[in-house]
């Protein structure tokens, strides 16, 4: 894949960052942003320019505790970084002082992450938001290149992954870099007043919980056949939401916020999960995703979440969250992330009569609150790493998800320990493939089969 122009005008600033690189290696990061003038400034790179990774970026730049800019842009596809940069020029176009990201630091290839990357200085910001394949790959070239880190979710899609995100973790943290994790509901601040509320006892014991996310086809979770004109990999990867091995298929990429927001809730994880999910009315589509889920997870006290997730046209709609306690019962989420309208109930029925508590509205964006809380830390240099966190949701996430695919009982050490990496080359892929599963003669890849194959969520093809 090309890239635009490789630094050739600004060589010299390469070499020094690459040096500084390698000269802090094993050495915690001093913290600069005191001083005066552009160094106070805190430059950050967008690596994966598309709709999350643009919105994530404009968050950043709307912090307004310190000067942030943009400097760098990386992706495996020119068309997605050129309409990047251009929403994000609109959305700043009376600070354009903010975008600084001329021709020779926009880079499009596989190895752009790194090149962006070496744009920055120790302690800017890299903000990592590809699919999930890439982060362990991503995260570990931010912790050589001494930067903190801002990640998209999910994490991780399968065990190898989860463990070596856990280690890099460990590094960073030697290495005193911050990492922010995109489970921003973390941030909203009625979710952590609710949390307080329930944790002193508001609604009681927590007995179960239940979450729903049901909506129509988003992202690019269902697809028809490739294509004849485009690459097999770089097909995929576009289509990324279609298949597990990319993004952990859409269970992972959408579930992970409802199961995340109510685990914190009860504080707790839980410690296995049963599940079923079919596939209905699918036509020509050919990924590898279910369209309805249903799972049980279950706590180490023995209190239940319940998640449905549908992914229908035509359907009752539903995204929330709601949590039942032994005095009462919780709203988390109301209809989508934000605004959160938490409030407590005197009783299960949730009627606007028995409001014992809700949090004042309107409320704070936690898109936004989630940056603010990431450079206040950097600010300050407090102790911030998000990833452990980030990878027990996306694990407990993958719980569920391999219960529904293989139709068996999956508890989360057999989930952190199963031997399965669904892209164990990520980190040599070329343009021209191949890609971690192929399609049949049919143009169709392999899809989970429960009761059949019981051990693995599908079957490779070659």
């Amino acid at each position: 894949m090309k890239n635009k122009n490789q630094l050739q005008t600004d060589r010299r600033r390469f070499i020094q960052a690459a040096g500084a690189a390698s000269a802090l290696g094993s050495v915690a990061i001093p913290h600069v942003f005191a001083e005066e003038g552009e160094r106070n400034t805190i430059q950050v790179a967008l690596v994966g320019c598309g709709g999350r990774g643009t919105g994530a970026a404009a968050d950043a730049l709307h912090v307004s505790t310190a000067p942030l800019k943009l400097v760098a842009m990386a992706d495996v596809f020119d068309h997605r970084l050129d309409s990047s940069l251009s929403a994000l020029r609109q959305t700043f176009f009376e600070t354009p002082e903010q975008i600084a990201v001329p021709e020779d630091q926009q880079f499009v290839g596989f190895d752009a992450y790194k090149k962006a990357m070496d744009v920055l200085r120790p302690n800017d910001i890299v903000l990592l938001a590809t699919p999930l394949v890439f982060r362990w790959v991503h995260y570990d070239y931010a912790i050589q290149r001494g930067l903190n880190v801002f990640m998209e979710k999910p994490l991780i899609a399968d065990g190898p992954t989860a463990k070596r995100m856990l280690e890099l973790a460990k590094k960073a943290d030697e290495k005193n870099l911050k990492t922010g994790v995109g489970l921003m509901v973390r941030h909203c601040r009625g979710r952590q007043e609710l949390h307080q509320r329930i944790q002193d006892g508001e609604i009681g014991d927590i007995i179960n919980m239940r979450a729903y996310r049901m909506h129509g086809p988003v992202g690019s979770c269902f697809s028809t056949r490739k294509p004849d004109d485009q690459q097999e990999l770089m097909w995929q990867i576009a289509r990324f939401h279609s298949f597990i091995w990319a993004s952990g298929g859409l269970f992972s990429d959408f579930y992970i916020h409802q199961i995340d927001e109510t685990s914190w809730m009860k504080n707790s994880w839980p410690v296995k999960a049963h599940a079923l999910g079919g596939r209905h009315y699918r036509g020509d589509y050919i990924d590898q995703n279910f369209d309805s889920y249903a799972v049980e997870y279950t706590f180490d006290d023995g209190s239940k979440l319940f998640l449905d997730g549908r992914t229908m046209l035509g359907c009752r709609n539903n995204m929330s969250s709601v949590v039942h306690g032994s005095k009462g019962s919780a709203i988390v989420s109301t209809a989508g992330h934000t605004p959160g309208k938490v409030r407590t109930f005197g009783g299960q029925r949730q009627h606007r009569k028995d409001v014992t508590w809700a949090y004042p509205q309107p409320e704070q964006n936690p898109y936004q609150l989630e940056w603010d809380d990431l450079v206040d830390a950097i600010l300050h240099n407090k102790p911030y790493n998000e990833v452990p966190r980030g990878v027990q949701a996306s694990l407990v996430t993958s719980m569920g998800r391999m219960a529904a695919h293989t139709g068996q009982e999956i508890t989360y050490e057999q989930m952190l320990n199963c031997p399965v990496e669904f892209a164990p080359n990520a980190a040599n892929f070329t343009p021209e493939g191949p890609a971690p599963v192929m399609p049949d003669d049919q143009g169709k890849y392999p899809v989970p089969m429960p009761g059949i194959n019981k051990e693995i969520e599908y079957i490779l093809t070659t």
